[in-house]
């Protein structure tokens, strides 16, 4: 038989060969010693320190180990001149066998046993805020529900993680429009805003981008799309900034519009102005270069959500009436409370809606419970039989006042405590651009802006009079020209670092079944 180190270490041959001496081993002695019980997991365990080895299988333990030590450590070329003097030297000087070392395998076998919570537990706490900083957004949110002790490092961390994901992951051109905040340290709910903006302006990019080059540029086929998905590439990543610019417009818009209802009782219709001074406002945050290409991508925005709301042109009569597409498009004033009230997630989420019919009922159930809300309820006569009136119920003595400033049993009840992080945090104030209150929407509804008036006049006249960055109205590129820019090859350094910095990444693209639909379903 071979002996142990012609044969690699750890493999089926090694171990076997093992075996068979060790049984030879015992059948050549003539009083064999009690065996010493053997775990069944395994046929070959190295041995560990504090561990009781029996007699018969020590030559084979100090066999092993010797031979282990000889080619780790080339002793195999020194035994061939030193035979004599290396049969001496172990019989002196062998260690015993509980004052050796454990080997690699069995320190690294401790080393697994202990679990990962245990060994992130022992960090330091710098240590720990720095590795879960470098994790993605999605996975810090889901470690804030692993556990309590997680959530609170978590949100007793939040300025740092926030900082150091603005410092690598958030675009340039957001933290222009959303700056910091002053005077308040930063949190999850500044960061993970940006991010749902980002998102909303990546999926919306894509879906624009989808419905120009199947409507447009007639790429229908497999083999025409794969050709032009260069161009829209270029195209999606040149209209993520400036659809976020339209989030920030329409977002900012409704803020300062219910602000100066507030204060005046009545909207901009029954103000005379030459520039909507609202409008203006916003635009004044813009530098020339958005202002410009913002302003030459709006009405592919416009048109393109409002070629969504309608039946596909090329159906006649007949058609229509076989499909179902019996409904005309929504009046102006949906398509502007969609966009004003709902902002550019609404639209988005609309979008999404496979199918004219479908898609039709989901603006039709939105814009109802708009009306819904700001519509006043109309209270039911009761009739009285024989001037016989209902009493009102009396008060329940006991029941605790609202009117104080305690809080209610209820909530207490429920653990919902103010001073618990688990229930105040900085995410509890909602996504940006989040649903109205009933009151608000009351104030909204009955100002909102005719649909041509948005952006467009005031944009133009900042655009050409105040700052003239254009000398003539004929330098704004329009409708081919702008598509032409998008789907361009050049592109140079300096977009890019004024766009995205030096170390943002790209946009997440987003999936593609809200978009692949039957030709005829496709407006």
């Amino acid at each position: 038989m071979e002996p142990l180190h012609m044969t690699e270490f750890g493999s089926d041959r090694y171990l076997e060969k093992a075996l068979q001496q060790s049984q030879a081993a015992q059948a050549s002695q003539a009083a064999p010693a009690p065996e010493t019980p053997r775990l069944s997991q395994s046929q070959f365990i190295l041995p560990l320190r504090g561990s009781s080895v029996s007699e018969t299988d020590a030559p084979l333990v100090k066999s092993i180990d010797q031979k282990r030590s000889e080619k780790r450590g080339f002793g195999f070329l020194k035994n061939k001149f030193h035979v004599k003097g290396a049969a001496a030297t172990t019989a002196t000087s062998v260690e015993p066998l509980d004052r050796r070392p454990s080997s690699t395998h069995s320190i690294a076998a401790t080393r697994r046993s202990v679990p990962f919570d245990h060994l992130f537990a022992a960090l330091p706490n710098e240590l720990q805020v720095e590795i879960i900083a470098s994790l993605p957004l999605s996975d810090i949110l889901n470690l804030r529900r692993a556990s309590r002790s997680l959530h609170a490092l978590v949100s007793l961390n939040e300025t740092p993680i926030t900082r150091y994901h603005l410092d690598h992951h958030v675009p340039a051109y957001a933290k222009r429009l959303y700056p910091a905040p002053r005077g308040v340290p930063l949190n999850l709910h500044h960061l993970c805003g940006l991010w749902h903006r980002l998102h909303v302006a990546a999926k919306l990019s894509h879906l624009i981008c989808e419905w120009v080059s199947k409507e447009l540029f007639l790429r229908n086929t497999e083999e025409k799309k794969r050709e032009f998905a260069p161009q829209r590439e270029r195209m999606r990543r040149r209209l993520i900034p400036r659809l976020f610019t339209v989030f920030h417009f329409f977002e900012t818009y409704r803020a300062l519009h219910l602000k100066y209802v507030a204060e005046h009782g009545y909207g901009l219709h029954q103000t005379p102005y030459t520039i909507n001074p609202i409008e203006a406002e916003i635009l004044n945050m813009y530098d020339d270069r958005t202002l410009l290409q913002v302003h030459e991508i709006f009405p592919l925005v416009m048109a393109s959500f409002d070629r969504r709301l309608r039946p596909p042109t090329y159906v006649g009569r007949v058609e229509r009436s076989l499909r179902g597409y019996l409904r005309e498009k929504p009046p102006e004033e949906v398509h502007v409370a969609i966009l004003c009230l709902g902002g550019i997630r609404q639209v988005e989420k609309i979008w999404e809606v496979k199918g004219y019919n479908a898609r039709r009922a989901a603006v039709d159930a939105w814009y109802s419970s708009i009306v819904q809300q700001t519509s006043e309820p109309e209270a039911k006569k009761r009739r009285a039989i024989l001037g016989m009136k209902r009493k009102k119920s009396s008060p329940v003595l006991g029941r605790p006042s609202t009117n104080d400033g305690a809080p209610a049993a209820g909530s207490a009840a429920k653990g919902k405590q103010p001073e618990s992080l688990v229930f105040s945090t900085s995410l509890a104030d909602g996504m940006p651009m989040g649903s109205l209150s009933r009151d608000e929407l009351k104030l909204l509804v009955p100002h909102l802006p005719g649909l041509r008036q948005i952006w467009s006049e005031t944009a133009e006249t900042m655009i050409l009079e105040d700052r003239k960055i254009v000398q003539r109205p004929s330098d704004i590129r329009r409708n081919a020209q702008i598509f032409t820019e998008l789907i361009s090859e050049h592109s140079s350094a300096d977009d890019d670092q004024w766009l995205y910095g030096t170390t943002a990444p790209d946009s997440l693209r987003p999936n593609l079944d809200a978009i692949e639909e039957e030709s005829m379903e496709c407006p």
